[in-house]
């Protein structure tokens, strides 16, 4: 029985030192909050320094100190800057690149297309260049060859062109009828 009330006993006084507040913990939990109080004013006075507030209270020399940090992250700024605008360019220029590439393709695969049009046996050399104007414009619509027009280099062709009509029933397409003079 002895040696169960002893046991009892240790139990009893692990379990209370365990649950029981240690005052040195709470002393330390009370500095850490207090320091990261001290702290946090530190940051937030620091920061009005350098949005430009609350100056009045700064010495030359702290003066000096602020704008030298400030200098030294404009710096920093303008250097990261440098480089996003950079990378920036270089993305640019490889995309023009392949925009260019790409539109000598399409001037390559439009003259190839009017060589094989050219070829084709026609009876009427008039018709024939109707109908391969047509037939381009219809087929690339969309091509912007020509140098910031907005139009495909065989659209800047034809309107070079003296408009012509035909009595044939061959189409016309709508942008050239803004073109022709009305008769």
């Amino acid at each position: 029985m002895e040696k169960i009330l002893e046991r009892y006993e240790r139990y009893s006084y692990a379990e209370r030192q365990l649950t029981a507040p240690d005052p040195d913990s709470h002393v330390s939990w009370t500095l850490e909050h207090a320091k990261l109080k001290a702290r946090l004013e530190i940051l937030q006075k620091n920061h009005r320094h350098y949005m430009g507030e609350e100056l009045d209270t700064l010495n030359l020399k702290e003066l000096q100190n602020l704008e030298h940090q400030l200098d030294s992250a404009l710096k920093h700024i303008r250097s990261k800057k440098n480089q996003l605008m950079h990378e920036s360019i270089s993305q640019l220029q490889k995309k023009d690149k392949a925009l260019q590439d790409h539109n000598n393709l399409l001037t390559k695969k439009v003259k190839e297309r009017e060589k094989a049009l050219a070829q084709q046996p026609e009876p009427d050399q008039h018709k024939h260049d109707n109908n391969s104007s047509v037939l381009m414009s219809q087929a690339l619509p969309s091509m912007n060859i020509g140098p910031g027009t907005g139009r495909s280099a065989i659209e800047d062709d034809q309107a070079t062109q003296p408009p012509t009509r035909s009595n044939n029933s061959t189409l016309i397409p709508s942008w050239m009828l803004n073109h022709m003079p009305d008769q």
